[in-house]
């Protein structure tokens, strides 16, 4: 089996559309979620939103091509650019059937769709884009990176709701893992912070309602109640490691592990016995060859809804024993909002970012215990913690659980 490292990585979203902006803000524990700006929400029950903030494309698309490209397609290149370039890749000679691009997305063009349903209603059928269903369908993310960077390997695109970016890297991972790929280009994108999607979400009472943006998004706090509602992109580079060594790569974290279940038990509720979710984490965990928990930084889901964070916190406990009190835990959810398909992908960079540093980001917002959640969720300022390992996982409608596992890179290992 090869060995799979991180060379690159790159993020737009709420708190930062660069890596620096991103971690400043993460450990400095500063959030992003204000009122919605993107339509007008008076007669909507839930009006706050984590919106990324002076976004800038045109020096990758010119401004009159832009619009063949639905925003989620839009993040996703501008992010898969950062991480390109830090991985050193735009002056690298690799080969290029031999690299690839895994970037999810949980919903798609959705800004794309109703522009195009609206056109349909007002102006007749003749009237629609001929641009609507390539930017729409949620192919399109992977399909225009790897137009862009000329990737002709492996392409796939995983759609799995709220854990889709972390499918995508523990995907890509086992590819580069098992000798198909070099390189890789993998994470996730998201912009649906439409007028549909959020009327959507209050509708199956996901959601919070909570007008204040300081106690929004609280994860683990006992006065949770839905999560804030975000979008972005996170797409890291992962590469085999002989490969980035010839090429003389710097290494950012070593991926040793990955776990994929499903609890098969409800559409959007998470099973209250958290079997499928501890399975996923324990997975990544014996792929690793084991972690020592007081040396581990665990980026939990933790989404801010009743049932996830008990749910979660349940899982932590069957996965680890005695030992889950020893973990270091944070949602960066409480700063970020919940960045749907995009959230996975962006907390593997927390994840990489707090094993670099020896820093675990906080859980912003958190002010009431909750008997259900009684781990160490690292509430409000960033921790000082010598840690080897890290864990990201992420949890989706339809009962998807994914687990990626990190290591701290090592030359000497």
């Amino acid at each position: 089996m090869k060995r799979v490292v991180i060379t690159g990585m790159g993020i737009i979203s709420p708190i930062g559309n660069t890596i620096e902006a991103y971690r400043d803000s993460l450990m400095a524990g500063r959030h992003g979620i204000g009122p919605i700006t993107r339509f007008d929400t008076t007669d909507y029950k839930a009006t706050l939103g984590a919106e990324v903030k002076d976004f800038q494309i045109e020096h990758l698309i010119a401004k009159k091509e832009q619009r063949r490209f639905d925003l989620f397609s839009q993040y996703a290149l501008a992010a898969a650019d950062q991480a390109f370039h830090q991985a050193g890749l735009d002056t690298a000679e690799f080969d290029h059937d031999r690299a690839g691009v895994y970037i999810g997305s949980g919903i798609g063009g959705m800004l794309a769709f109703e522009a195009g349903l609206r056109d349909l209603d007002t102006k007749g059928p003749r009237r629609v884009s001929p641009f609507l269903i390539p930017a729409m369908i949620s192919n399109m993310a992977t399909g225009q990176v790897a137009i862009h960077y000329n990737l002709r390997g492996a392409s796939l695109p995983v759609v799995t709701a709220c854990a889709t970016s972390t499918n995508a890297i523990g995907e890509a991972y086992r590819n580069i893992k098992h000798g198909y790929s070099d390189i890789i280009l993998t994470g996730g994108s998201e912009a649906s912070i439409t007028d549909i999607a959020v009327a959507g979400f209050i509708a199956c009472m996901a959601l919070t309602t909570s007008t204040n943006p300081d106690r929004a998004s609280i994860p683990f706090d006992a006065e949770r109640s839905g999560f804030v509602i975000g979008e972005g992109a996170g797409v890291v580079v992962l590469e085999e490691l002989e490969h980035a060594r010839r090429r003389g790569a710097t290494i950012l974290a070593e991926v040793t592990g990955y776990g994929n279940t499903c609890d098969a038990y409800h559409m959007t509720a998470p099973d209250p016995d958290a079997a499928g979710s501890a399975r996923a984490i324990i997975q990544s965990v014996d792929e690793s060859g084991g972690v020592d928990a007081a040396r581990t930084y665990y980026n939990a889901h933790g989404t801010s809804t009743s049932l996830n964070d008990k749910t979660e916190t349940l899982a932590l406990k069957k996965a680890f024993g005695e030992e889950a009190a020893q973990l270091s835990i944070s949602s960066t959810k409480s700063m970020t909002g919940h960045m749907l398909g995009a959230a996975g992908a962006a907390e593997v960079i927390a994840s990489v970012l707090a094993l670099n540093e020896n820093k675990i980001p906080p859980t912003v917002g958190y002010q009431v215990p909750d008997p259900d959640c009684d781990l160490d969720y690292t509430p409000n300022q960033a921790k000082a913690k010598e840690i080897d390992f890290a864990i990201s996982a992420s949890l989706g409608f339809g009962g998807h659980n994914a687990a990626i596992a990190l290591r701290k890179w090592n030359d000497g290992r």
